[in-house]
Order: structure tokens, then sequence, then C-alpha cells
């Protein structure tokens, strides 16, 4: 299958928005925000050092979470992102992903006593170890679904152009979106994974075809993935290789096609007789692009013309496109100077952006 793709970013006026500083502190390369699902006013940001902070407007914010002496930091080493159990309010768990200092991929739990300032990081709890050849290329994303079963982002594991071929690899996790009910310690699979009754590869288990804890494949590096909260439906950006960053609607069983495309375009020839799921849209790597920064499709009331559309953007430019997902149009949204980590939604749907370099994180609102 063959495709030509021509890039045309538009920019609609009528769409005007600013951002609004959120905390008056900087932190230390921050690359994740998400609020505390029992107390609206404290939210925690996530330090790519290895320190989460717990903070609320208009407030100096505290340490809730210090795990430098085990995070490897570094280019794109480090500590990733958090998740709230669903079940928060009853077992206290907050699930972190990072890379530690012996080469390693780690997802695990701590419990907060409180639920909301005290945690003990003495108390880790280990559900995944997943060995990173290279060092880049680690995913990082991870999050509940609205069936309650945690989703878990990895690269095909580093360097480039995927030279030891794990994107299309199915007995390996990197490269893959994974979903896992972590309800029994360390986790076991949904009956609906795509692969279910094979071996549990993050257990140590050698599958016969492909790993059980795999959702979805043939990914790139899925950096960050959201759920939208009124369809329930997955978005995630992957990064491109040196021509395409991509947008993908994320379904289960499906295969996105790195490395035999990258974006619409083939990259290697591939003689595997798959079908693979091509992105709802892509642009090119020029004018200052270098990765693409999954978002959110906003569901906020402030600013109605955004109203489900898909905000993303790119870490180098510092552009912001959002994504008319009945036309797979996009458009430009603000041209700013961040180096743009992470997007992040709150309660009410409102959306954030999180400027790594700079060190602070702003609010979009409604310039009208």
């Amino acid at each position: 299958m063959f495709h030509v793709v021509f890039a045309l970013i538009l920019v609609n006026p009528s769409v005007k928005v600013k951002f609004q500083k959120v905390f008056d502190e900087k932190f230390d390369y921050p690359v994740f925000l998400v609020q505390n699902p029992l107390f609206d006013d404290t939210f925690y940001v996530v330090e790519q050092v290895g320190i989460v902070k717990a903070c609320k407007s208009g407030e100096k914010c505290s340490t809730f979470l210090d795990i430098r002496d085990r995070v490897d930091f570094g280019g794109e080493k480090g500590l990733f992102s958090i998740a709230f159990s669903p079940w928060f309010k009853q077992d206290g768990r907050i699930f972190v992903s990072y890379t530690n200092k012996y080469g390693y991929s780690i997802i695990s739990f701590f419990v907060s006593s409180d639920r909301r300032s005290s945690i003990d990081k003495k108390e880790e709890k280990i559900i995944l170890k997943l060995r990173q050849p290279f060092p880049n290329h680690n995913g990082g994303m991870i999050g509940f679904g609205p069936d309650n079963f945690l989703y878990i982002a990895f690269g095909d594991g580093g360097a480039a152009g995927d030279p030891l071929n794990y994107g299309q690899n199915k007995k390996i996790l990197h490269g893959k979106i994974l979903r896992v009910d972590v309800r029994n310690f360390p986790y076991s699979v949904p009956e609906d994974n795509p692969f279910y009754g094979d071996a549990l590869c993050g257990l140590g288990q050698k599958p016969k075809n492909a790993c059980s804890e795999i959702f979805s494949y043939g990914l790139r590096n899925p950096w960050r993935f959201s759920f939208d909260r009124e369809t329930g439906k997955i978005y995630t950006g992957d990064v491109g290789q040196d021509r395409w960053e991509e947008i993908d609607l994320v379904e289960k069983g499906k295969n996105y096609g790195w490395n035999c495309y990258e974006g619409f375009e083939r990259f290697k020839k591939c003689e595997a007789n798959e079908e693979f799921a091509f992105p709802i849209t892509t642009y090119p790597l020029k004018d200052g692009n270098c990765s693409v920064i999954g978002g959110y499709v906003y569901r906020g009331k402030k600013i109605q013309p955004l109203y489900g559309k898909y905000i993303f953007g790119d870490y180098c430019s510092g552009k912001i496109w959002y994504l008319d997902l009945n036309t797979n149009q996009y458009f430009m949204l603000q041209d700013t100077k961040f180096f743009i980590s992470s997007f992040a939604e709150d309660k009410e749907g409102e959306i954030y952006v999180i400027d790594h370099r700079g060190g602070e994180i702003y609010k979009i609102i409604s310039d009208d």
C-alpha cells in the first residue's frame, strides 16, 4: 500500500488562547502533571530527575516523592509519569514509570498513607522490569483507562531505525502499548487482550507467538497517550525517525507499522503478511519540529471552539495544534517558545502545557 501525504497546516483565527502560569516556582525538568483524585486543590508535578512535588496554587510546593537514588536521569532517561490507582481511596497506590540506574524501565507503585502528602518511598513494589538495550526510546507513559486496567507505553528499545526489529516482534514488550490488570500483585492480563493465553513476558515467561500483555504494537516511541474522557478512545503521539511525526488512534490488537512504515511512508521492506493501522495524521520533521508530544481531546467548558478537538504539540518548535477528529485536519493553535514535554488535563477537562526547559507549567485559557 502506498500513500502520498500532503501536510497542510491551517490557521483558524476564531480560536484564540493564551497561557496562564499555574505555579510560582520553576521545576527541574518537569515532564508530567496530574491532579489528586480525592483533593481537587492538589496537583503533582513530575520532575524527570526523579522527584514528584505536591503543589497548590498560590502556595510553595513540597516534595511528595524523591527517588533520585534509583532513577537514571539524562537525555531520554528519568522519571516519566505517575498514575493513581482507580481504587486510590481504598488502597492509596500511586504507580510510577522510570528508568533505573541498571538499564531497566521500571513500572512500580508506592502507597500514600494519607492519600495526599505522605508516601513511603522505601516500600516500592515493582510489577514489571524491562531491559533497555539503548538509552533512548523508553516510552514512559502510564495511565488507567476507563476499564480500570493499567496501560503502559514502551518505545522500540532505542538507537535509530529499530536495529533490533523490536517494533514488529510480538515476543518482545518494546515498541508496544501494554494493558494489564493490577488488582492482584504483580499483575494479570484481561481476557480480551489480543494475545491472551500466551506467556506473560514481563514475568519472565517465554511466548509461543506473542506476549499476553500486548494491547497494540508497531510503535516507535509513544511518549504520551491519553483517553478521551467522553468516548474512551485512546490517542497517542508516536515520535518519528527523520521524516514524519504521527498521531494514532490506538485500538486493540492493531499494528501501527513501525519499522515497516514511518507515518504513511514505507521505511523498510517487511516480509511479514500483516495489515497495518495508519495514523490519523502526520506532520513533517522540518521548520524546527523534532518530536511529537501527544495531548488530550479537549472536554472542558471554557474554550468552546476547541470542544472535541485533540490538542498536541512538538517538543522543539513549541508549536501547538488542534486536530479536528471528524476531518483529520489540524490547525495551528499557538506558536510558542516552550520546549513542550507534556500536556495535562484536570478534572474539569481543561488543558495544561509543560515547558521542560523553562521549568514552568501553564493552563491554556481563552483569549476572547
